[in-house]
């Protein structure tokens, strides 16, 4: 059987392969890559993988996509493997019960962020890629980051032979902790680039490089962002692997499970619709925003209209245009890549994107959506500390906030704790004072060295840098 086919969102690139669609990140017309068929789940096969490992879930889950043509069954097997074993917990996302519902703790990879899950995987994936003929062996991943993407791409790639890591942050816009974790690492094939602006700005700068195709095929670029398919795909594991723990009480066994996801760049939450369109048993799937709240606008009124970026305590949310929004909206769009593609013209020239009637009405029985601002993030944030004992990042205590404002806490609705708290102090101690003990992996950042490179908030002047790095890292090692 052959693997699934990938075509762009905005109908530029069609029925390309797994390998092609990773190594490509950015499709060449702008638009995303989605998948042109969804591979089915049947409640018995579902139900046949409870007594897995989480490494041999996830298997399963993504040999549904990826067959034997892109990746040989023992190779896909290995790569998953090393992947999970990053992390510091067995079970690689435990799910434990906090106050009548679920919790899926995310953050127990090894920069403590949910993105380790899939940028472990990405990085292994990319290496077997290159190893095997794609690109003459060489990549230059340039990612934009609002926190956790960064340090998760960089642990994910550090080392890796023929890649260079270019990660671009807004300076002074992420945590400290995030910051650190970043620019402590001394591989020589990472690049920590700081920027004057927001992350939509490191992220215009991204996609713009991957729209100059001179410089995109002459560096080999490839993205670590959620733009890249394999990032999408590799959530959608724990999904199942939620599931099937919630469903392991026998008083939940085949009830619907719902799931809360703090949403800024709308990957996280992306990879719980598409289990479901693959007939995993997900009930109501909860976005949940911060101050930028351009999807709950959106879920609620029909409005996708870009505003300026508010600061707040949460920054991997402080996003105000959600790039993994289109591969969403195609499908709404009826996975109509013209009807797609005028819309995305429209946004991208008016900053706004309206639907109503049917169209909304469809969208919010796919999604509902809260909002919680600060005062509200630090009041969960608080009460679960003081009556629950259970301390969280203030991303999670968004996702927490929507279940309590939309009356959705019961024991088969799972909150998805994206970060540790560990990495956000200054927020948490808002709320907690004394801090917990941070972890000893956390604490020790402060006494390492950095390397960081500033850069202007132009694309010549990134592109440049880019190359001139690549090339003195070629130079040292020739």
């Amino acid at each position: 059987m052959a693997s699934v086919t990938y075509s762009s969102t905005r109908g530029g690139q069609k029925n390309l392969d797994f390998r092609s669609v990773v190594m490509t990140g950015l499709a060449h017309d702008r638009g995303l890559f989605v998948p042109d068929s969804m591979p089915s789940v049947t409640p018995e096969e579902v139900e046949s993988w409870r007594g897995l490992s989480y490494a041999d879930l996830a298997v399963k889950v993504i040999s549904k996509f990826v067959k034997e043509d892109q990746v040989p069954a023992d190779k896909l097997a290995d790569i998953v493997k090393r992947s999970c074993a990053a992390f510091r917990h067995e079970d690689v996302t435990p799910v434990v019960d906090v106050a009548g519902h679920a919790v899926l703790e995310l953050f127990h990879g090894p920069t403590f962020a949910f993105k380790d899950v899939a940028l472990q995987m990405l990085g292994n994936f990319f290496e077997y890629f290159l190893e095997t003929g794609s690109n003459g062996g060489r990549l230059a991943v340039l990612g934009a980051t609002s926190g956790d993407t960064g340090s998760a791409a960089i642990y994910g790639l550090r080392g890796k032979k023929g890649i260079d890591c270019i990660i671009l942050f807004p300076r002074g816009r992420v945590s400290p902790i995030q910051e650190r974790q970043m620019t402590t690492v001394e591989d020589s094939n990472i690049h920590c680039v700081a920027v004057e602006g927001t992350f939509d700005d490191c992220q215009d700068l991204v996609k713009a490089s991957f729209n100059t195709p001179e410089f995109r095929d002459r560096v080999k670029l490839g993205a670590v962002n959620s733009i890249n398919w394999c990032r999408v795909l590799a959530q959608t594991t724990y999904y199942f692997w939620s599931y099937l723990r919630v469903t392991d009480k026998a008083e939940l066994k085949d009830k619907p499970v719902g799931y809360s996801v703090p949403t800024g760049n709308f990957g996280d939450i992306l990879a719980g619709f598409y289990a479901k369109q693959m007939g995993l048993n997900v009930g109501r799937l909860i976005v949940a925003t911060n101050e930028n709240d351009i999807l709950h606008r959106f879920f609620t009124k029909g409005e996708y209209h870009r505003e300026p970026i508010a600061k707040s305590i949460s920054p991997s949310m402080d996003i105000c245009v959600s790039s993994n929004f289109e591969r969403y909206l195609h499908f709404l769009a009826g996975n109509d890549s013209e009807k797609l593609a005028g819309w995305m013209k429209t946004f991208e020239t008016t900053k706004k994107l309206d639907i109503s009637g049917e169209l909304l009405q469809k969208a919010q029985s796919h999604f509902s959506s809260a909002r919680a601002d600060t005062k509200m993030t630090l009041e969960v944030i608080k009460e679960y500390n003081d009556k629950h004992n259970y301390v969280m990042c203030p991303h999670t205590a968004v996702g927490v906030s929507a279940i309590h404002q939309l009356g959705e806490v019961n024991s088969a609705m799972v909150c998805l704790a994206t970060a540790h708290d560990g990495k956000f102090p200054a927020a948490v101690k808002q709320a907690i004072d004394p801090l917990p003990d941070a972890p000893k992996q956390l604490a020790v950042l402060s006494e390492l060295p950095t390397r960081v490179s500033d850069c202007a908030n132009d694309l010549k002047t990134v592109q440049d840098f880019l190359e001139k790095r690549i090339a003195e890292r070629i130079a040292a090692q020739a």
